[in-house]
């Protein structure tokens, strides 16, 4: 008989009191600085590090929530088919897209909502990087065809955040003709005359990014989002050379052109608010714009010099033969 675990053991339990349930996921940890975050403060700050900045990654509903204003409606999307190829590897396709929908409670990889940003009415469509890689499948190319048409239908801009890894190989050539469906859902937007948006998080990558990523009126990337199309370490085997630091990743790319704007989560809302209004309210009746102050360019005559007159050539005749001289 073992008296401290028998008899011991009970007596302190009943003076302190039983051991109380802790509740699970109370501290995370930052991918970045490895700081310890509680999950209140993790939430309050809308899953960015307190400590060094980073924007961890989060779901497609946590995504609409931060995004739309209360209210928001996520809309039914289209069925396809779940196992086109019936495709098997380790694993059957089928079985990994069960697992992946018992862990995210999602359909597919990305969620379509209608709503408004501060009042401002808006399609919203979210990836979900948990939901496999939230790769690029039948389902997520009707699904973006779903929401250009509610955008167009309601007259609103089409807002979209990317979160991928590219296409699904499982669906071989099935995903990438997603790439060109996305392309011309971008372009119902456009021709419409509504704005496109595409906000980028981290990763963007693939067929994601060769196809309607790139194609926003507006580009916008949350801050350290890593984006491109292949992988950089493919890239440097590829070119035999050494790649600039911090390649691929948000800011390396606003300051090349690629991107219009790095915009930190906190900021997202307001900016995309803005966005909208700049792109879709009309000035009030009669409010003149002046023109800018800008020097008048010079007239034609000194605008440029002008092309020289070539030389004509004048071909030389031979002298006419004399009569007189009776030759």
């Amino acid at each position: 008989m073992n008296w401290i675990s028998d008899w011991a053991l009970p007596k302190i339990q009943t003076l302190f009191g039983s051991k109380r349930d802790v509740p699970e996921n109370l501290w995370h940890k930052c991918p970045s600085c490895e700081q310890m975050i509680f999950h209140r403060d993790l939430e309050r700050g809308l899953h960015v590090c307190p400590h060094c900045g980073h924007h961890l990654r989060i779901g497609a509903l946590r995504r609409l929530d931060y995004t739309l204003d209360a209210g928001w409606q996520r809309i039914e999307l289209p069925k396809a088919p779940l196992d086109p190829l019936r495709f098997r590897d380790q694993r059957r396709y089928v079985d990994r897209l069960k697992e992946a929908q018992a862990k995210t409670g999602l359909d597919e990889a990305v969620v379509v909502a209608h709503g408004t940003i501060e009042g401002k009415g808006a399609v919203v469509a979210a990836f979900d990087f948990n939901f496999l890689a939230g790769s690029m499948s039948a389902g997520v190319g009707e699904a973006l065809v779903a929401a250009a048409r509610l955008a167009v239908l309601q007259d609103a801009p089409l807002i979209i955040f990317s979160a991928s890894g590219g296409a699904r190989m499982q669906e071989g050539a099935i995903s990438l003709m997603q790439m060109p469906r996305t392309i011309i859902a971008s372009r119902m937007v456009k021709e419409a005359g509504l704005p496109f948006i595409t906000v980028l998080c981290d990763p963007t990558t693939g067929g994601v990014t060769a196809s309607f990523a790139m194609l926003g009126d507006v580009q916008i990337a949350e801050p350290k989002a890593l984006i491109g199309f292949a992988g950089a370490r493919v890239i440097e085997q590829t070119v035999r050379e050494k790649l600039p630091e911090g390649f691929q990743r948000a800011e390396y790319l606003l300051e090349h052109g690629i991107l219009d704007m790095v915009v930190r989560r906190g900021e997202m809302k307001a900016t995309l608010a803005r966005l909208i209004s700049l792109l879709r309210e009309r000035l009030p009746p009669g409010l003149e714009v002046e023109e800018a102050d800008l020097p008048m360019p010079p007239p034609p005559d000194i605008a440029a010099p002008k092309p020289q007159a070539r030389p004509v050539a004048v071909a030389r005749t031979a002298p006419a033969e004399n009569p007189a001289n009776g030759d």
